[in-house]
């Protein structure tokens, strides 16, 4: 079996180089903003779906996909259009709890499976003092939600309950253990 990571996201094959996992890289780019979808369950999934259907399948190969996003108060963020739209959303953030959702698809020519994993994240009150200090490391722009935990967004963070890595990007022990299950 072949792993092919279907992805432009460098925290992705990071996550899958630091647990030894081979893979092959699949850039693809995915028109996202054809997707009008406002439950976030259901937009990670058609996300991870469509990353998925749109790459190239050969056989004995798996293909890997996800897509994360940032939830509040029914309202999905995704990646910030420009300097003044990631203010917002880390201003909107700003001493609340808010949901990570990482959707990722396993395919295959004979089945496929899909993963989700949600962290629910809390930052702390920050003031636009902070919130500019943050933004000037360009750190927000290619996130959901503007920010990256494993970085400079780090010190947003007051507390995470479920997986730090859903929050990255991609829910690594969930995808192991369903590769580990595919290859027996």
């Amino acid at each position: 079996m072949k792993l092919i990571l279907a992805s432009s996201s460098p925290r992705r094959r990071d996550l899958l180089n630091q647990v030894n996992i081979k893979f092959e890289l699949r850039e693809q780019q995915t028109d996202e903003s054809r997707v009008n979808i406002t439950d976030p369950v259901e937009k990670v999934k058609v996300l991870s779906e469509l990353k998925s259907y749109s790459t190239a399948l050969h056989d004995s190969e798996v293909i890997l996909t996800a897509d994360t996003v940032v939830s509040k108060d029914g309202i999905i963020y995704e990646k910030p259009k420009d300097l003044a739209h990631a203010r917002e959303m880390i201003r909107s953030l700003s001493g609340a709890t808010h949901q990570v959702l990482t959707g990722c698809m396993l395919r295959s020519q004979h089945e496929e499976e899909f993963i989700i994993s949600k962290t629910d994240v809390t930052f702390y009150e920050l003031t636009d003092e902070e919130i500019d200090s943050y933004l000037q490391y360009g750190d927000h722009l290619d996130k959901a939600g503007a920010y990256g935990i494993q970085s400079q967004g780090a010190v947003l963070v007051r507390e995470i309950h479920g997986d730090y890595n859903t929050v990255v990007g991609l829910p690594l022990a969930e995808v192991v253990r369903a590769l580990n299950e595919w290859r027996e």
